[in-house]
């Protein structure tokens, strides 16, 4: 009866969402993209195509950005990437809005 007990609820620990399991990975560079970048280069031109809501915008494609709207009490900074402007948290860069795509 004890092992019964454990085990159905070690079913519906597994079978929660966790945190983690929502997340998105982190879409960096490959890494000679990410050198050329690093030295002054330009963005590669498929860096659009990797924007989505809810991924982690990667350090060197938001060094290239300029804010446009400093961080609010939440934690939201507006930034500007080749005319693109996203909204993302300024602590951990997550993608909270696109505001042009």
């Amino acid at each position: 009866m004890h092992q019964s007990i454990i085990a159905a609820g070690l079913a519906v620990l597994l079978l929660l969402p966790t945190a983690g399991a929502a997340a998105k990975p982190n879409k960096e560079l490959p890494p000679g993209l990410q050198k050329k970048v690093e030295r002054g280069g330009e963005l590669p031109p498929g860096w659009r195509k990797k924007l989505e809501v809810g991924t982690i915008l990667g350090h060197e494609i938001y060094r290239h950005g300029v804010v446009v709207k400093p961080v609010d009490r939440q934690g939201v900074v507006t930034i500007s990437i080749e005319g693109e402007i996203i909204r993302l948290i300024h602590n951990t860069r997550e993608i909270v809005e696109i505001l042009s795509h």
